[in-house]
């Protein structure tokens, strides 16, 4: 799957996208972020506060535990303010 990193996310971990195979037990995007944050410093940079990162599966906001199961694409990102 494709995951995209915005804004400082992207900053932090140097890229603005990568292509990952996560492990079978990675079922959630909570899971996923943790996984991430596992693969080296830069990603646990960018996940060391996973309750101020949001994310969406294919361009729908999701919630953490949301499944990823057959998402093409998981995009994370700071919260959005507005006005």
């Amino acid at each position: 799957m494709k995951v995209l990193y915005f804004a400082w996310l992207r900053e932090r971990v140097g890229l603005a996208e990568e292509e990952v195979t996560p492990p079978a037990e990675v079922v959630t995007v909570a899971d996923l972020a943790r996984w991430l944050a596992a693969q080296d410093e830069a990603h646990a940079y960018a996940f060391d506060n996973p309750a101020v990162v949001r994310a969406a599966i294919d361009r729908r906001h999701v919630k953490p535990d949301s499944a990823i199961a057959g998402a093409r694409e998981v995009a994370f990102f700071p919260p959005m303010t507005g006005g």
